[in-house]
């Protein structure tokens, strides 16, 4: 293609893009003025992985997949209030990519709105075990009748590359400190290790009492009666409602003939996020700080890896934490989501909440569905800690090494040469593995890291650097194992964190706030600059476009293979939380 034609190309990108933008526009003002359906029901459609925070620019308009996990809860929150919803009308898609904690957060709200009263029912057009999970908040259940309904326990994967690398060539170097700091395992290892194994078997029970304890509240059974049922999974349609996990079979067109209609006149959630606090009578008035810290530390600036998701940049962060501190809000809530990265990142992110919490301004952490290694090393700085009964957390531990790929490289037949001056010039050649010198070297450092964090933790959590370190070594928790080891203060979500900032800022606790949400969206010409190369060609490869067939968990196992060439530098120190993946 021609530079002109590529001109002109890049022309009619900028001027579709601004006109969607501009229709866009107009829509949300005119969703401003939309009202509650008379039909007095709020329909809910979440589906996907819920994510944390929204897409940068959204071209998807009215699309209630472009809703993000808080946003729903927000919209659960406000119906609560709104005298005008009397029910809510939850239709759960496949949320089998959704992380539990983001689960559970949503089924908090759900059984509050209920708590106030009000009524919930559930339609299951599939019985996925994260969509009935999230129903049994609902006062009913229906199931279309030829839907299976998928309750038959838990399974988690680990994954160990040792043999591929043994296959390649490739010898996988690391030191580590804390026994189960089993992040390296991934690499060095074959098969679990006695106290890898042990840790996981610990996560996966926690989870699944997790499964058990919210199906045996939901359907009022005991939990030894929830335990045998699972055994008996998954469940035809017919079998699932005699023993008592589902109320009634029903197509979608015959929801109005039931016993107890559903209403099928509703608001939508994309037209009800429009109403306004204050139409429901809670005006905002005071406001507090909410960011989002989400994806794999690293230094730099936040970005989005194709492989590996998320990426927080220390620098974009810090930049956030300055700017909400230097702005007019009562209080700051961080909201962590990350499985930790880079130690010296998530070191100076600690220090500028550190700095944030010295200037008397309330700061409370609440932790998404990762807040684990860097990510809890950064949590420490809070005032408080908030954690989803399942989300993971703790891993406090520190590893380092490199990839020895001299025995690759001859398969190929490619042999290289090295010339170095200083004793330890080529401690992170890409070649070899550690000398025995250097091994000492790479471990004292790796140490220091660990005793650092160690001591962080003491001090933000107000313990002895014994204690936590009988409770670190490395280990990843649970949020309600968390909780019993002082790792955290309470359970709960954001909201919860948005409750515990407005006490300690004196904010009446009957007063709703506006969150002032960072980061902040991007414009149209961020957008453009960041996603099109010049005259509007795509940055877009092969290369993604090919990842973006793979499932969640084809995905995962290659996000553990390529992040440590891809995110950091050899030798880089790392808090990282292990790599658990499931079906």
């Amino acid at each position: 293609m021609s530079r002109s034609m590529r001109f002109v190309l890049g022309l009619l990108v900028v001027a579709t893009v601004g006109s969607l933008a501009l229709v866009g526009g107009v829509y949300l003002m005119m969703g401003g003025s939309r009202t509650v359906s008379q039909t007095r029901a709020l329909a809910l459609r979440p589906s996907g992985a819920l994510p944390e925070t929204a897409s940068e620019f959204v071209l998807a308009v009215g699309s209630e997949r472009t809703l993000t996990v808080g946003a729903y809860v927000d919209l659960i929150r406000k119906a609560t209030h709104d005298t005008r919803i009397e029910q809510i009308v939850l239709r759960p898609g496949d949320l089998g990519t959704a992380p539990r904690a983001r689960v559970q957060e949503l089924r908090a709200a759900l059984q509050g709105f209920r708590a106030a009263g009000k009524h919930v029912t559930a339609y299951l057009e599939q019985g996925g075990r994260q969509a009935y999970y999230l129903a049994t908040a609902a006062d009913r259940i229906i199931l279309m009748p030829t839907a299976q309904l998928d309750v038959a326990g838990l399974a988690s994967y680990d994954v160990f590359l040792r043999g591929t690398f043994d296959l390649i060539g490739t010898e996988p170097d690391f030191v580590h400190v804390g026994k189960y700091k089993t992040a390296v395992n991934t690499y060095t290892e074959k098969t679990w290790t006695p106290p890898h194994r042990e840790m996981s078997e610990s996560l996966l029970r926690a989870q699944f009492d997790e499964l058990v304890a919210g199906i045996a509240e939901g359907r009022h059974k005991t939990t030894d009666e929830v335990r045998a049922l699972i055994d008996q999974g998954p469940f035809l349609p017919e079998d699932a409602v005699r023993v008592g996990l589902i109320d009634d079979l029903a197509y979608d067109d015959q929801l109005d003939d039931l016993d107890e209609p559903v209403p099928s006149k509703t608001t939508s959630a994309v037209e009800y996020r429009d109403v306004s606090w204050s139409s429901v009578g809670k005006p905002q008035r005071s406001r507090i700080a909410v960011i989002h810290a989400s994806g794999v530390i690293t230094e730099g600036e936040s970005r989005s890896d194709p492989v590996n998701g998320a990426v927080l940049g220390a620098e974009s962060f810090i930049k956030d934490l300055r700017s909400a501190r230097d702005s007019d809000v009562e209080a700051i809530v961080v909201r962590i989501d990350s499985p930790g990265g880079s130690a010296q990142a998530a070191d100076m992110m600690w220090r500028e909440m550190s700095i944030s919490k010295s200037e008397r301004l309330p700061l409370i952490v609440s932790m998404g569905d990762l807040a684990a290694s860097g990510g809890y090393y950064m949590a420490v700085a809070g005032d408080a800690i908030v954690a989803q009964p399942s989300t993971l957390t703790g891993s406090i531990g520190v590893y380092s090494g490199k990839f020895a790929l001299a025995g690759t490289l001859a398969k190929l037949g490619v042999h290289q040469e090295a010339l170095s001056l200083g004793r330890f010039a080529e401690m992170t050649s890409p070649l070899r593995t550690f000398t025995a010198e250097e091994r000492v070297k790479m471990t004292e450092s790796v140490q220091a890291i660990y005793d650092t964090f160690i001591e962080r933790v003491a001090e933000g959590r107000k313990q002895t650097p014994e204690a936590v370190d009988l409770v670190a070594q490395g280990r990843v928790w649970t949020g309600r194992q968390a909780l019993e080891h002082g790792l955290v203060d309470a359970l709960g979500g954001l909201t919860d964190a948005v409750a515990m900032a407005k006490a300690r800022a004196g904010v009446a606790e009957d007063e709703e706030v506006e969150l002032v949400l960072y980061p902040k969206s991007r414009g149209l010409y961020d957008l453009l600059s960041g996603q099109l190369g010049p005259f509007g060609e795509s940055r877009g490869t092969a290369a993604e476009a090919m990842l973006s067939m793979l499932s969640p968990r084809e995905r995962q196992v290659l996000a553990a293979v390529l992040a440590p060439s891809r995110l950091f530098r050899m030798g880089e120190p790392l808090a990282h939380l292990p790599y658990v993946h499931e079906p």
